[in-house]
């Protein structure tokens, strides 16, 4: 049986265990392992105790509560064979702090609004923390943040980064395209 460590950061580590215990018991449950908590390092050991593949996801799990993401979302990774869980490194992507700050403050946008219409048009969900950004979704979803959030630190304007989202959103969810048709010469 082999065990693998995620680091948690340490104001994670309770969202990980949860109320009494209660989302530790349900990873283990659910992901079929047996977590062993050191809360003072953040370290997480996971072993495999049933299905090694459910198994398999479990250490996503983890990581994505040490993200942000609320058990919940974190959960829903085993949920649906498809559903991913993808981490941006916003640090590697920028210069230096003020960089990274400006950045992070551009993907989170006014009163949150960049982020939101990220998870609205995408159907991802995107929680930003740190030097991350984190994505759960289809593989389609995380694609389409991950290209949008390229396109953010790479300098684009908002407009054109919710205009990528929507044509997306509707090749995503088969939304015809309503633009109007031009009209025939007559």
């Amino acid at each position: 049986m082999s065990t693998q460590h995620v680091k948690v950061p340490q104001d994670r580590i309770g969202a990980v265990i949860g109320e009494g215990g209660e989302t530790m018991r349900e990873i283990e449950s659910e992901a079929e392992v047996r977590l062993d908590i050191d809360s003072e390092s953040g370290s997480v050991a996971i072993d495999a105790v049933g299905d090694p593949v459910t198994a398999m996801v479990a250490p996503d799990v983890v990581r994505a509560i040490g993200r942000g993401f609320t058990p919940e979302s974190a959960l829903s990774l085993l949920e649906h064979d498809l559903r991913r869980f993808d981490l941006v490194d916003l640090a590697a992507e920028t210069r230096n702090k003020n960089d990274l700050q400006r950045q992070k403050g551009r993907l989170i946008g006014e009163n949150g609004r960049t982020r939101q219409l990220m998870e609205e048009l995408s159907g991802a969900e995107v929680v930003i923390r740190g030097s991350t950004l984190g994505v759960i979704g289809q593989p389609e979803e995380v694609e389409a943040v991950r290209r949008a959030t390229g396109m953010i630190l790479d300098g684009a304007p908002h407009g054109a980064v919710y205009s990528f989202l929507e044509r997306r959103h509707n090749e995503i969810h088969g939304v015809p395209d309503l633009s109007p048709e031009p009209e025939e010469s007559r």
